[in-house]
């Protein structure tokens, strides 16, 4: 039976039921058309496919998996062809365990360093993230299997996801949210896509026309199959008119919404039917290409290959006095939690049981160092131990070279929490001020998966950005400390010295309804290198123990050459980056974008010609007037160096434009055209906006009370109109509050992310109601609770109620 003939057949119940989930993972199974289910896990850096329980907040456990570097630490090794081979063992591991869809990558904008999920992503700047993200695709559906780059799109932080509106401006969104995306979907292929929680510019983004069918199919080119995010589906029948294929979970209401609309005349079937087309032919050809999958993997090669990952995305950041690789004759303590327990992955959906783990301390014999001990040092989760400092100091002196382990824990970042500070904690950079005292060699280990503020850890000689590493990235650690391996990573993301020089600082995360995006362009490098504010470590720096030198750059129409030289003793790889400016600009821009990229391994003494070339990307601005890409004709700037602050080598082109009027007014944006874009007044960014700026605060009609609805969380309810949903709201708030001073903060993060922020809707979708069952509630919220819970319990008439 061919498409065709299996939706002619299909009911409109049968349809609607189909284009939502079976259960928590998986999609409706007709045997009778011969439709087999199709499974969807997570698995941006490791599959997670949970065979029993199943929840999308990492609380049960999953079938074991590779655990590799997270997208935060792969981005830093700038290696698209190792992101492509790691795409592959992804898409083989997934397919060894009949996943038909693998959810991943994430390649969200990293706006600001405290959104809690920067992990998860690949970069602050999305012509990086958009070729890494392009290239994991690549590597996934070499497998047969489906690829699902996400979230789309200005998804930037965790707090109020599920409902906050993220309010840009066009122009903003094309170049850095979308422009990512729009690499990833044009040279990634992918057959699938996930929609994101938040609104954008007022609209839902799984119902959002714009998105999903203007820009993502129409403009784009686009033909594969949209997913909601979990419960991310706000109105089932808008979100199939704007291109929405999948809602997933199952959504009881929603398929009745369809049935619904359709037999009102409010949604055609037509667009019903073309739906079911794209769902077909993803569930087909991907379950095809699972019946031929092997069911194992080679588990040792897939570690081994994630040692390899883990090598080349560690950034060395600090090495004074060439304090590494260590030496044979040092003898070595090891100080910090995280070298006897590693942090390795983020935490949320993405957590992935591995196959196996390293850790420094069950590794570290293996290496030739005069090994002396190990001290904790500290306790995980921030509260201070004096006994823990006094043995770790004791232990210190009995060694030459202290390796301090220094990080972010599971708590400090996760999925559904923003992280309040960029601060590292108190206790780790006490018991570090004490260690430098005592005038030794100190090594410092960073793990985490987004930026911080240094303070104290700068007092280190030496300091390793290990970031997330994945299970074999204790190893890794090793290789390099000894010099094993030569670091080659380089930061994806920049490190201020502050959170306050972030130009969105001050707007992040925003108000109760809406986070305005002041600052427009002027995200991470951007504005630092434009403003002229200084960072601790820049976009794209990191160190060797080796040296390169450029010359002989050659610029033409097509793009750039030069020859990169290592002069140093020992081989090793460097990363050179391509940047495009335009100093008489007339259209606002920042003073450098990155526009290309290339890393190069090198024997000592060898030197070779690199090659970058332009493309469709490197000279272009959307421009709002004409609502189209256009080129500013004129010189453009070339800058090649070794970071965004680091330029070694600089020429020019001249660029014939299109000759578009130029959309702005100088006098009218003066925060724009000067890149100071970190206090951008209320009416400056109304005429960036084009619009009137909605309002960001809560509805009330009378003094902090509001009425309820779908979209309402359960942290609203404190302003519902009677005191059931204001006991309801409170007593999970305290319940939250009471886990985290008892020191049971994982769990009180899972309440924060799972309940509190969780709108109605939302728990209605978890909790498989009916839409008559969800109004119920809402009239209990709202007051009327006899007559809600009278509606809840009983059927009611179904030719009118529901």
């Amino acid at each position: 039976m061919n498409k065709s003939e299996i939706i002619k057949k299909m009911t409109i119940e049968e349809k609607a039921s189909f284009l939502s989930g079976r259960d928590f993972w998986s999609t409706t199974e007709y045997e009778k058309y011969g439709i087999p289910s199709m499974f969807l896990s997570d698995g941006p850096h490791g599959v997670r496919k949970q065979a029993s329980a199943s929840d999308h907040l990492g609380l049960n456990a999953s079938i074991a998996a590779t655990c590799y570097p997270t997208a935060s630490a792969m981005a830093n090794s700038w290696n698209t062809a190792l992101g492509e081979r790691l795409g592959e063992r992804l898409g083989e591991e997934a397919a060894s365990q009949r996943v038909n869809v693998l959810l991943g990558p994430g390649l969200n904008i990293k706006r600001n360093p405290l959104c809690g999920r920067n992990f998860e992503y690949f970069s602050e700047d999305p012509y990086q993230a958009g070729k890494l993200a392009a290239a994991y695709i690549r590597g996934i559906q070499k497998n047969g299997i489906s690829a699902c780059p996400k979230h789309f799109a200005a998804n930037n932080q965790e707090e109020r996801r599920m409902v906050i509106d993220s309010v840009v401006d066009e122009r903003t969104l094309r170049e850095i949210y979308l422009t990512g995306f729009e690499i990833a979907v044009k040279e990634g292929e992918p057959k699938t896509i996930m929609s994101s929680y938040n609104r954008v510019n007022g609209t839902h983004a799984n119902e959002n026309e714009h998105l999903l069918r203007e820009i993502l199919r129409d403009e784009w080119g686009y033909g594969g199959v949209v997913v909601s995010d979990w419960a991310g589906s706000n109105d089932r029948v808008a979100g199939l008119k704007a291109g929405n294929e999948l809602e997933m979970p199952c959504c009881r209401y929603g398929n009745e919404d369809i049935v619904r609309a359709v037999k009102e005349g409010r949604l055609d079937e037509k667009i019903v039917n073309e739906s079911l087309v794209r769902l077909l032919d993803l569930i087909f050809e991907t379950d095809g290409a699972l019946k031929d999958a092997p069911e194992q993997f080679n588990e040792s090669e897939h570690h081994l290959f994630a040692l390899e990952c883990a090598r080349e995305s560690a950034v060395l950041l600090k090495n004074e006095k060439s304090a590494l690789p260590l030496t044979k004759k040092e003898r070595v303590c090891v100080v910090g939690d995280f070298a006897c327990k590693p942090r390795y992955q983020g935490a949320g959906s993405s957590v992935v049981n591995p196959t196996r783990l390293d850790s420094v301390l069950g590794c570290i014999k293996e290496y030739p160092l005069q090994y002396v001990g190990y001290a904790q040092g500290y306790e995980r989760y921030g509260k201070k131990n004096q006994k823990l400092r006094k043995k770790a100091v004791t232990l210190a002196e009995s060694a030459d070279t202290i390796l301090y382990f220094v990080g972010l824990d599971e708590v400090s970042e996760a999925e559904g929490i923003d992280r309040r500070d960029m601060k590292l904690p108190q206790n780790q950079l006490e018991v570090l001020t004490e260690l430098t005292r005592l005038g030794k060699k100190v090594v410092a280990v960073l793990v985490g998966g987004s930026a911080v503020e240094f303070g104290a850890l700068e007092q280190s000689d030496a300091i390793l950005y290990a970031c997330l590493g994945g299970q074999a990235g204790a190893r890794a650690i090793l290789d390099i400390l000894t010099g094993k391996i030569n670091p080659s990573g380089k930061l994806a993301e920049s490190f201020p010295y502050a959170w306050k020089d972030c130009a969105s600082s001050s707007r992040f995360p925003g108000k109760a309804m809406s986070v305005e995006y002041r600052e427009g362009l002027y995200v991470g490098y951007r504005y630092f290198s434009t403003a002229k504010i200084p960072v601790r470590y820049p976009f794209g720096f990191g160190l060797s123990y080796t040296k390169f030198e450029y010359a002989d750059l050659r610029v033409t129409q097509e793009g750039v050459s030069f020859t990169l030289k290592n002069i140093g003793e020992r081989g090793g790889a460097e990363i050179a980056q391509m940047y495009i400016g335009k100093q008489d600009a007339q259209v606002f821009r920042p003073a450098i974008e990155l526009k290309g990229f290339a890393k190069q391994f090198l024997k000592a003494g060898e030197s070779k010609t690199i090659e970058i070339p332009f493309d469709e990307y490197t000279f272009r601005y959307y421009n709002v007037g004409t609502s189209r890409w256009e080129t500013e004709g004129g010189r453009y700037e070339v800058y090649i160096g070794a970071s965004s602050e680091d330029l070694r080598l600089s020429g020019s082109v001249e660029i014939s434009g299109t000759g578009a009027e130029t959309p702005y007014q100088k006098e009218e944006l003066p925060s724009y055209y000067s890149g100071k874009a970190n206090d951008v007044g209320k009416e400056e960014f109304a005429r960036l906006l084009g619009r009137e700026i909605p309002y960001p605060g809560y509805k009330f009609y009378k003094k902090r009370r509001m009425v309820i609805d779908e979209n309402s969380t359960v942290a609203d309810l404190r302003f519902s109109r009677r005191w059931i949903g204001r006991w309801f709201s409170g007593g999970v708030r305290f319940a939250h509050a009471f886990l985290w001073k008892i020191g049971k903060r994982p769990l009180a993060n899972t309440l924060m992310m799972g309940v509190i922020h969780q709108p109605i809707r939302g728990m209605a979708k978890f909790g498989g109601m009916s839409r008559r069952q969800m109004e119920a509630m809402l009239m209990v919220f709202n007051g009327h609770a006899c007559k809600g819970l009278f509606r809840f319990l009983s059927k009611g008439k179904k030719k009118k109620e529901d």
